[in-house]
């Protein structure tokens, strides 16, 4: 089967978690925009949707799904996302997109995490795919010094601004045997925002396709 079943395949799937009169946490990229179509013919029986970035915000408007502010709305009973990674514990490599800050903070502040893959994302160890860490822009150097201390190879996205005005930086070689250690040690960098690294909160649900894993 090809990604692109899969990934639709997923984001349809993950409609049979959202419970009637949810706000829906909404997460970013190409399988959750599958969701996110999905999602359109429940709008009436749901309140709303939290988004985690601009491109969904303006894919939920679109479809005429009220996009509301997690300030305002308080926990949210689920939170639907993909990943670029996912090990055998849900743990995650995310951010390919950019989004990873505020994806975080919707994540934290749900009590179901449904992540949506295709297989191709799942992997035995995390690190293969490059692990996104969102930056203050002063703070790029030095972040780049710290994480080639601990054996990573930095590379600046170039070009790229986070819809918080912040850079990314892309960590390539790391072959991670303890991501929820390695998140937290670089949790304590100055000038990080986030890393890419969901460990600490992994996923509660992962589909690949429309099965569990």
């Amino acid at each position: 089967m090809s990604n692109a079943n899969e990934k639709k395949q997923a984001g349809e799937a993950a409609i049979r978690y959202v419970e009637d009169g949810a706000i829906v946490g909404v997460g970013t990229g190409s399988t959750v925009a599958y969701f996110i179509d999905a999602l359109a013919d429940l709008k009436d029986r749901i309140q709303g949707a939290v988004s985690s970035s601009e491109q969904s915000t303006a894919q939920l408007k679109k479809l005429g799904i009220p996009v509301l502010d997690l300030n305002a709305t308080g926990p949210l009973t689920i939170y639907i996302d993909g990943a670029d990674e996912c090990d055998g514990h849900k743990r995650l490599i995310k951010g390919g997109g950019a989004a990873l800050t505020r994806e975080k903070i919707v994540a934290a502040a749900s009590e179901k995490f449904v992540c949506i893959i295709d297989s191709s994302k799942r992997v035995e160890l995390l690190g293969r795919f490059p692990v996104p860490i969102e930056v203050i822009p002063m703070a790029r150097s030095l972040i780049g010094r710290e994480i080639v201390k601990l054996g990573g190879n930095p590379v600046w996205r170039d070009g790229v601004v986070t819809d918080n005005g912040n850079w990314i930086i892309d960590v390539h070689g790391w072959q991670i045997t303890d991501p929820v250690g390695l998140e937290e040690k670089l949790n304590q960098l100055p000038g990080i925002v986030t890393v890419g690294l969901f460990a600490r909160r992994p996923a509660d649900v992962v589909l690949i396709g429309d099965r569990e894993m």
